[in-house]
């Protein structure tokens, strides 16, 4: 491709991109066709010969598109949303046609700069106190693994990561039953194991561990003989928005020098709203938060930004030094990839300081806010009809429901996301709540008007009361 046909295909692909994300409205939510569909219509081999781009992009929209489920539809409330604003799409483009790898200072300046300059600002955002730093991780599973890794190499004195786990205490890790299964494979691979990752109970409105609970475990394990790391606690766990009791967890914490690691990848985005910060009181005492700007705030998925209270104990953990990475002649510089699991690193900053200088903070609080008051509205307006019944309250835009209808209540909720989904209007997911099968409602995509939630009411009363 010379640069006349690079130019005139990125013009076509971003025309594309700009009618698609218009048009989006009028097509199903979830892709609607069938396992294998596809895959069918792939060639077995690859070409030996290149083929146009006319084919290619032809190909791209019959075959491609019509199995896409649009994570930007205005009316996606499955799981949580992952934004990409139209803002943060420029920014990717030129990322893409930049295609820097952004692992250390001297291989691009300008993304590890600008990287620590908005972080800070972020920060700042979420009313987080200064000494808090930070680095930007693919997604909130890396943050955690690397968050479980510090905690078991500090717990064992620095000599995990050069003796192995053998012959070592057991390390335990403590969390409830509402955490994100990032959690339980962060714990596989850093060895710690499932046997010694400990489950709090949850009590109260907001589905929060129990701390005298937690404390009790922790004097237990210590007394057995097993070597007690850090808690994982959550603000906004998926299934229902759990949040816990972040300042008397950070207490324990610290009575039994344990590491604090907060997942708050979803509802950390609503801290930027000073009236949300009650669900994580206490917060400045954590030691590693994670928080997703790829899932509400906007930036186009990947992009999770992870505070540290002490970055050297990350960096000890996970920092490796050959020769041909070491940047001599440059004194106080930070290289990122000595903070993460990858070395490899893309230039995420980028579409996050374009987002944050598009919308303002005030222009992004009032995205949230609209998304939680028209939430709790739906649930409301559900909660009202005399089929329905309210299965946990509004923590900010999620809350679960379920339909009344049926003799066996499991099966017929999960014939009626069945249907909801295949009907292709809205798109929803279910969940367990104390067992039971629940149906899951968020509101987070950056398009989303209250005409969309009052849509998602008819839609789930109109195919309840068909079944």
């Amino acid at each position: 491709m010379d640069k006349d046909d690079f130019k005139r295909w990125s013009r076509r692909a971003a025309d594309w991109g700009a009618d698609y994300r218009a048009s989006l409205g009028e097509r199903p939510v979830r892709a609607q066709t069938r396992p294998g569909d596809i895959a069918a219509e792939i060639a077995l081999s690859p070409p030996e010969d290149g083929e146009a781009m006319e084919a290619i992009f032809a190909d791209f929209e019959r075959i491609i598109v019509p199995g896409m489920t649009h994570w930007q539809h205005p009316r996606f409330f499955a799981y949580f949303p992952a934004n990409a604003a139209p803002v943060s799409v420029v920014a990717e483009y030129l990322v893409s046609a930049m295609a820097a790898q952004c692992m250390l200072w001297q291989t691009s300046p300008a993304a590890t700069e600008l990287e620590t300059c908005v972080i800070d600002w972020m920060r700042q955002a979420l009313g987080l106190p200064e000494g808090f730093s930070g680095v930007i991780q693919d997604s909130a599973s890396s943050a955690t693994l690397a968050a479980v890794l510090t905690m078991r190499e500090r717990a064992l004195g620095w000599t995990g990561n050069k003796q192995g786990l053998a012959g070592q205490n057991a390390v335990r890790v403590y969390a409830s039953s509402q955490v994100h299964t990032s959690i339980d494979r962060a714990i596989w691979i850093s060895g710690v194991g499932e046997a010694n990752l400990v489950r709090i109970p949850v009590t109260g409105s907001l589905y929060g561990m129990d701390p005298a609970v937690l404390e009790a475990r922790i004097v237990e394990d210590k007394a057995a003989g097993f070597l007690p790391a850090g808690v994982i606690a959550c603000t906004g766990g998926t299934s229902i928005g759990a949040c816990d009791p972040i300042g008397e967890v950070a207490a324990i914490a610290q009575r039994h020098d344990l590491y604090l690691h907060v997942d708050a990848a979803w509802a950390g985005s609503a801290m930027i709203c000073p009236d949300y910060r009650t669900l994580w009181t206490g917060i400045e005492a954590a030691d590693s938060i994670v928080f997703n700007p790829h899932k509400w705030l906007g930036a186009q998925f990947d992009c999770s930004i992870q505070f540290l209270r002490r970055p050297e104990d990350q960096v000890r953990t996970l920092a490796i030094q050959p020769e041909y990475l070491k940047t001599h002649g440059a004194d106080g510089i930070l290289n990122y990839s000595e903070w993460t699991v990858p070395l490899g690193r893309r230039f995420r900053a980028l579409k996050l300081w374009f987002l944050l200088r598009h919308y303002g903070l005030t222009g992004l609080r009032a995205i949230i806010a609209n998304h939680v008051t028209w939430a709790e509205s739906l649930a409301r307006r559900l909660g009202a009809e005399a089929d329905f019944e309210l299965v946990s309250q509004p923590i900010l835009s999620l809350f679960s429901f379920r339909h009344t209808g049926g003799a066996d209540s499991d099966a017929h909720n999960i014939a009626l996301v069945n249907a909801i989904n295949a009907d292709g209007r809205i798109y929803l997911t279910q969940t367990r709540v104390d067992g039971r099968i629940a149906i899951r409602f968020q509101a987070g995509s950056f398009d989303t008007t209250e005409a969309d939630i009052d849509m998602a009411f008819a839609v789930i009363t109109e195919i309840a009361r068909r079944l």
